[in-house]
């Protein structure tokens, strides 16, 4: 008992109620008869899920695409003391008191 969405919702369809319901049916479905359509449901889900497997492939390889860039951006950073040696140089120390090497007598 296969149910579709594009059974009772194709384009053209004419769906019509059937009372009374035949003993077999589920109680919680309804039985209907479809008519006037311009294309068979099946046909209709075959190309509603081949457009989403296109999307979604499109999606992946533009993610990739995406990804490539961002990882190409990060190589070129420079953050500040990098390893650039024309890069920032920050303020040297100067030192008023000079270090004198200590001897220790024994």
């Amino acid at each position: 008992m296969h149910r579709s969405w594009w059974m009772e919702n194709g384009p053209g369809c004419m769906v019509t109620s059937v009372t009374p319901a035949p003993d077999w049916a589920p109680e919680d479905h309804r039985y209907i008869t479809v008519s006037g359509c311009l294309l068979e449901y099946q046909y209709i889900e075959v190309a509603h899920s081949s457009l989403q497997i296109v999307l979604a492939l499109a999606g992946f390889i533009y993610a990739c695409y995406v990804v490539k860039c961002i990882t190409e951006e990060e190589d070129s950073f420079d953050f500040i003391g990098g390893f650039d040696s024309y890069g920032y140089q920050g303020p040297q120390k100067t030192s008023h008191l000079q270090l004198q090497p200590m001897y220790m007598s024994k």
